[in-house]
């Protein structure tokens, strides 16, 4: 019931107008067919998210919607170097370092021992003073010396591999999705458990082949949007479509 009034809230606020003032409580309620407990819930979370301000004995504000950070995934960079390039600034806010053994779940994704030791750090990032996204990234801790986690860490994992130029970086793999916020990740975000994130997996591997990174990036719906440049395909026998070996496969000379 809560996720479907956040929903039908949602489009309530992207057809009004910045500014605006939304309906009574007990109007609003009514027009979403939902109790009054169910709309504040729902409406809390719009708060956190800077959607919305409600002004007791004024009522309900609708607000401008927050900037977005806008990245291609043709480029891996950080948030960071993203943020300055798009001139919305980001900083760090709650950050966990943790040495650890290497768990099954942590061992096959990076190819490494069960029994070695790696390095897990989780940090929430802020844009105006407010949570947009939790991160967290598991790499082999041999991979870097302890004090480099010390020395200025302002959170891009990213940018400390570059930095210390100690593995040749060359590509990553990354899996796009949504999923309903789990109860630590909405603690950290500050939004309600159930709440809609957009979710990337990736794994990061060096130039030799070598994964050096496994992560996971969490991100309230419209803080960032992502996009891609994709070339148009070319139908089976028309010209200049990918010749075909006997394997089924295109030839190399058509892969770019």
């Amino acid at each position: 019931m809560y996720q479907q009034a956040a929903l039908r809230l949602a489009e309530i606020l992207a057809a009004t107008a910045p500014d605006s003032f939304l309906p009574s409580e007990p109007e609003l309620a009514r027009q979403l067919g939902i109790s009054r407990a169910t709309l504040r819930e729902a409406m809390r979370s719009f708060e956190e998210q800077g959607r919305i301000v409600r002004r007791q004995g004024v009522g309900t504000i609708v607000t401008r919607p927050p900037r977005a950070l806008d990245a291609g995934l043709e480029v891996l960079e950080s948030l960071e170097t993203l943020a300055t390039r798009t001139g919305l600034p980001v900083e760090m806010g709650e950050c966990v370092i943790d040495v650890r053994p290497a768990g099954e779940e942590d061992a096959l994704p990076l190819e490494i021992p069960a029994s070695s030791s790696v390095v897990e750090v989780s940090r929430v990032i802020l844009a105006g003073g407010r949570p947009v996204a939790y991160l967290i990234d598991v790499l082999p801790d041999a991979l870097l010396p302890r004090q480099v986690w010390a020395n200025g860490f302002t959170g891009s994992v990213l940018d400390v591999l570059l930095r210390a130029g100690s593995v040749e970086l060359d590509v990553s793999r990354t899996e796009i999705g949504a999923l309903s916020a789990p109860p630590e990740i909405a603690r950290r975000l500050q939004i309600q458990r159930g709440d809609v994130l957009l979710r990337l997996e990736a794994r990061l591997f060096s130039r030799d082949g070598r994964a050096v990174d496994h992560s996971w990036s969490y991100f309230l719906p419209g803080s960032i949007h992502l996009h891609v440049v994709r070339r148009v395909g070319r139908a089976p026998g028309s010209a200049g479509a990918a010749e075909i070996d006997p394997t089924g496969t295109p030839s190399d000379r058509h892969l770019t």
